[in-house]
């Protein structure tokens, strides 16, 4: 859970930015976000287990293969050996334990595959699709506008205050906030440049750090003892036997090496140092003292191994004049971080001490008190948008007992005090200043109300026998007219369109319904015909997207019925992880 939430938040992290702090302090979404990795994880779980069930499992040439088509490894469009190495290492794996990381991967792939892609739309399911999505409609309509309403409506000073009363809340000023405060940012001080004698010095201090260990490039032979540990020692024994009698190690490793990535390279692991493979593996390959040599068979975690020491690379250390400008920078760093440090505590002590100004906090960290202009609180400027810096500015402390903050830190080697210069709380509006507005509501409302009550008193005398025409005529209303209207009409309201599409079919007279539409007018809708599709013609996509549809309802239904099957226990450790 913990990788997989990390992993997560990385995500996050890359596709927000700096926007990710703000999100990330709300509980609740992180909340989300942590049920979202609970049950994807349970989703992978329970695939796995039935996977293991129905006896499924993905070969060791598939896993070769998709490892030498991964995109990740290829340097250009060829797989890249050493490239392999250097990501899955990233990854904190071996090659042994990324096999088996991409074997269960692969393995519920193969099970989500058997479930989705086994589903298929018969061609008279995809045509009956098809011709409802391109059926269309001739419908005739009317609206009553709720602003032609308006002149009918009256609304009191009682009414207005009534509603100011139930309504206060919306009423409300947002609160404001001036801030005083000040910033130090080690990159932005001063110290004095770093001679050579210094780098030099420091160099000679810090040789051990650029002393480059031996490593050593090896091949190897793998044989897998998960089935069968004496079959498995007496294949390598023999193995070693004939690379004792002059075999070829490279063609060896090509035909009976289960490491199958390294078996594509004659057994090639490219340069390892100290404490990278097991223990076991390390010792025989350090054991090996000339290019060429060949180990015993040697057994570890994985199975047993025959190993070939292929080149040496003797322990170097990096001369003064490769390193010297990363010297140079790291002690000028330094002096730079001793000096913040320096400063910060020189700041927050005088913050503290004198806590009714910055002055003097500033003086001492060598900077200018800042001021902001009253805003939001979601419009504070960096870096006081930072949530650890608004809880600080809303404190007690600091919002009523107008004290400094303590020293905030914001960023590495980067931080800030600061102190409430202003503040105006959120205040309800007096009512004179929102009553004309509250008036535009009541009045708005009342239309509606009445545009509403118009339609259907309309609606009743269209159930009584008049026509839509009539109704419309002696209203001084215009009916409208749609010979084909489409499932995706964007010239007619939303809600006629829907209200349309949901009519019965017309069996002679024309199908009527009132539709209360989202701008607060209401209208009357006559359906006269339904116009079937003409000629439906199937083509790639439209067949792809129905089948996508059914696949991925499937798969939802396929899920939850894993779901039902098993007992899911969520421990409370990891339902409050941060």
């Amino acid at each position: 859970f913990s990788r997989a939430f990390q992993n997560e938040r990385s995500r996050l992290e890359q596709q927000f930015g700096e926007y990710f702090t703000q999100i990330a302090a709300d509980p609740t979404y992180m909340a989300q976000i942590r049920q979202g990795v609970i049950d994807r994880l349970v989703q992978q779980e329970l695939q796995s287990q039935l996977a293991t069930e129905l006896g499924l499992r993905v070969s060791d040439e598939s896993i070769r293969q998709t490892i030498l088509e991964l995109p990740y490894f290829k340097i250009g469009d060829q797989f890249n050996n050493d490239r392999y190495l250097q990501v899955i290492r990233q990854m904190n794996f071996q090659p042994d334990s990324f096999r088996e990381y991409l074997r269960d991967d692969m393995t519920r792939s193969q099970l989500v595959s058997a479930v989705a892609g086994t589903d298929f739309a018969l061609q008279n399911e995809l045509k009956s699709a098809i011709a409802l999505q391109q059926q269309t409609r001739s419908i005739d309509y009317l609206v009553i506008d709720k602003q032609a309403m308006q002149a009918n409506v009256d609304v009191t000073d009682q009414e207005v205050a009534d509603y100011y009363e139930l309504n206060a809340g919306q009423f409300l000023s947002p609160e404001l906030i001036s801030v005083n405060y000040i910033e130090l940012d080690a990159d932005d001080i001063d110290v004095a440049s770093v001679s050579e004698d210094d780098v030099k010095a420091y160099y000679e201090q810090s040789k051990a750090q650029y002393v480059e260990p031996e490593k050593r490039r090896v091949s190897h032979i793998l044989i897998d003892n998960s089935e069968d540990d004496d079959a498995a020692k007496a294949k390598a024994e023999e193995l070693l036997a004939q690379l004792q009698n002059g075999a070829d190690f490279a063609e060896l490793a090509e035909t009976s090496s289960d490491d199958v990535v390294s078996a594509e390279m004659g057994g090639d692991l490219d340069w390892i140092e100290r404490d990278m493979m097991d223990p076991a593996f390390e010792d025989a390959t350090y054991a090996l003292e000339n290019k060429g040599d060949i180990s015993d068979v040697v057994e570890s975690e994985f199975g047993y191994h025959i190993i070939k020491l292929t080149d040496i690379q003797t322990q170097q250390v990096k001369p003064y004049a490769d390193v010297k400008d990363e010297l140079r920078a790291e002690l000028e760093r330094t002096k730079k971080i001793n000096a913040f440090y320096e400063k910060q505590t020189q700041m927050g002590e005088l913050a503290f001490e004198i806590s009714d100004t910055l002055i003097d906090a500033a003086e001492a960290a060598g900077v200018e008190v800042q001021k902001t202009e009253l805003v939001t609180r979601n419009a504070l400027p960096e870096p006081l948008n930072n949530p650890q810096v608004v809880a600080a500015i809303f404190s007690p402390e600091v919002l009523e007992d107008r004290m400094n903050s303590e020293v905030i830190e914001v960023g590495d080697e980067h931080a800030v005090v600061v102190r409430v210069n202003d503040h105006k709380a959120a205040t309800t509006k007096a009512l004179a200043d929102v009553s004309e507005q509250i008036k535009s509501t009541l009045v708005a409302q009342k239309a509606s109300e009445l545009a509403k009550e118009k339609a259907r008193t309309l609606y009743a005398d269209i159930e009584a026998g008049k026509s839509l025409n009539e109704v419309a005529q002696a209203e001084g209303l215009t009916v409208r007219q749609e010979a084909a209207l489409g499932r995706q009409a964007y010239t007619v309201s939303p809600a006629i369109v829907q209200q349309a599409f949901k009519m019965a079919h017309p069996q002679g007279a024309p199908e009527v319904e009132v539709v209360d539409l989202n701008n607060g007018d209401a209208a009357i809708v006559a359906l006269k015909a339904v116009n079937p599709a003409a000629d439906v013609e199937i083509n790639e996509q439209q067949k792809q997207n129905i089948t996508m549809a059914q696949v991925n309802k499937n798969y939802m239904v396929f899920i939850a019925a894993l779901k039902a099957q098993a007992e899911v226990q969520v421990p409370q450790a990891t339902q409050a992880a941060e």
